[in-house]
């Protein structure tokens, strides 16, 4: 009755079922590393959130920006120059613009240093004159995915829809950092914008898509099973059917 196994169709078959099982279960293995990679990060990220303030760091010790400098306190000194605001931009329910100014570091670059967060219709301050020495807290530059960026284009002359190295070069001269700072203590009329937490460390849907795609594969390997049982008792009836003649 179980002849119909040794056919070449069926050595395909049983491979393709060898093969698929251990794909199915390593790439459903594979999303839920990524997915406890994911709540691992954000769990650090919050511890490094409810420890003290950290001393200040200089600048360039905490370069390149990753998950585990984001955050962190850095200090530069140089003059202000050149500032914009970045509209659209919310802070505690309401929409307002970050005050970005441009900070020539004393190695010649510019490092963005948002000053704080302005109301809908307010005049920005303008920056103090002079050798400046700021704290603020370190941030990756924004991409055209993250959260309040605005790629459409189109914003009136000094302003900016995104801050990053990228947005600026075509609007400074001066080579600009890869990176931010986001003042820790904002002068009068500006609101100090909290540090946000590295893309990819925070739970958001794009971390639970991982927990479910863990659940697809999983469920795709049970599917093979399940199909495999099914052929194999479709032809175990058909060849016993065959067996009596009919």
């Amino acid at each position: 009755m179980y002849q119909f196994l040794r056919t070449p169709r069926w050595w395909g078959i049983n491979v393709f079922v060898l093969l698929a099982i251990p794909f199915c279960v390593f790439m459903g293995m594979w999303q839920l590393g990524r997915f406890e990679d994911k709540v691992a990060s954000h769990q650090q990220a919050e511890q490094r959130a409810d420890r003290p303030a950290p001393r200040a760091e200089p600048l360039d010790s905490l370069l390149p920006v990753d998950t585990e400098t984001s955050g962190r306190i850095a200090r530069a000194s140089g003059r202000y120059e050149q500032q914009f605001l970045v509209p659209d931009r919310e802070l505690d329910g309401r929409t307002g613009a970050y005050v970005l100014t441009l900070l020539k570091t004393d190695g010649g670059r510019a490092l963005p240093v948002v000053r704080g967060w302005l109301p809908a219709g307010a005049k920005a301050p303008a920056p103090p004159s002079g050798e400046v020495t700021v704290d603020g807290a370190l941030q990756v530059s924004e991409s055209p995915g993250s959260k309040g960026v605005l790629t459409a284009g189109g914003l009136p002359e000094g302003q900016l829809g995104m801050i990053s190295a990228a947005a600026l070069v075509n609007v400074v001269t001066d080579d600009v950092y890869d990176a931010w700072i986001t003042l820790t203590d904002s002068p009068a009329g500006l609101t100090p914008v909290p540090a946000t937490a590295p893309e990819g460390t925070s739970l958001d849907l794009k971390a639970f898509q991982n927990l479910g795609y863990t659940a697809e594969w999983f469920v795709f390997a049970g599917f093979v099973v399940f199909m495999w049982f099914r052929l194999l008792r479709r032809e175990r009836e058909a060849s016993r059917d065959a067996a009596l003649g009919l």
